[in-house]
């Protein structure tokens, strides 16, 4: 696709609230940064100013000079942050083979799952995928949890993307094939039912995990590190907790490098925190780990 319709398609999904990001051209995955957080050396002129990782989230944007600049240069494809967009995608999904799913597309199983719970599909913005599956966007709900990812939650060929997730936009395309809009209306707000099917487990009761630090002065310096990363985590808003906690790990990271904490502390008292802050344990595990590594990479002593 020329370049200029790409803009003007960026610029569209921004005027209506949705905050983008460069994809690579005709392909699936963030044009920036092109590294992991783990493996962030700070070359990134992003990652220099903010004095940390910066991966795409917080790079999507609905500033309109941002937006030129970038689709100025590249015929770059259009990613859609849904978490700060306040948006919860329903990606229906077609069989690419008889067998998969029964031979059920993603519409039919959404469409029983409604009728189950004696509703329907209303209307509301859609998008048609390259391969032929379907976008559904629906509004965040205003209260309740912060919904994140799930895969095959609500059943065969059906995902969502939400808090942590991003869509190709329409206007796009990927491996040649196009992302067109098929209904251009306001997205409707999540079904109650739906929601309801895609809010998180609750946690179960947590116990404090006690770190046993010194008592002298290099001690106290360390509690109190561990005591404002804590706070970090659990004080991140929605959409930034997964990032907060990141910084956390790198922080206490380097001070497991420079022995004066244990890596096993840290990871305890961090899985703790961001469970408590409403993030899926498995992505809390992963992220805690990266964090470590990528602090462990600049050790932090602390004087006696």
């Amino acid at each position: 696709m020329p370049t200029a319709d790409l803009l003007a398609a960026a610029l569209a999904h921004a005027e209506r609230g949705w905050l983008v990001f460069p994809l690579r051209p005709d392909d699936k995955r963030p044009a920036f940064p092109d590294h992991p957080a783990d493996d962030c050396t700070g070359r990134d002129p992003r990652c220099r100013a903010a004095g940390r990782h910066l991966g795409w989230e917080p790079r999507a944007t609905t500033d309109p000079d941002r937006i030129r600049r970038a689709w100025s240069a590249r015929p770059y494809g259009i990613g859609l942050a849904c978490g700060p967009s306040r948006l919860v995608v329903v990606d229906l999904d077609t069989p690419k083979h008889p067998a998969e799913a029964g031979g059920r597309d993603g519409l039919a199983v959404l469409a029983d799952l409604a009728a189950a719970h004696a509703a329907v599909i209303d209307p509301t913005y859609t998008v048609h995928t390259g391969r032929g599956g379907t976008h559904l966007y629906y509004r965040h709900p205003d209260d309740g949890p912060a919904l994140r990812n799930t895969a095959g939650t609500l059943g065969p060929m059906v995902d969502t993307r939400a808090h942590g997730g991003y869509v190709v936009a329409a206007g796009s395309t990927v491996a040649g094939r196009p992302y067109g809009v098929g209904l251009d209306t306001d997205p409707a707000t999540l079904p109650t039912w739906l929601a309801g099917l895609l809010a998180p487990a609750p946690l179960p009761p947590q116990r404090p995990v006690v770190v046993d630090l010194p008592t002298d002065r290099a001690g106290a310096y360390v509690r109190a590190a561990v005591t404002r990363e804590v706070q970090r985590v659990t004080g991140a808003a929605p959409g930034e907790r997964n990032r907060a906690l990141h910084i956390a790990a790198i922080a206490l990271g380097q001070l497991v490098a420079g022995g004066a904490l244990s890596a096993d502390d840290v990871q305890s008292v961090l899985e703790q925190a961001g469970v408590a802050a409403g993030l899926p344990a498995a992505e809390v595990y992963r992220t805690v780990r990266s964090g470590l590594t990528a602090g462990s990479h600049r050790p932090r002593k602390v004087a006696a």
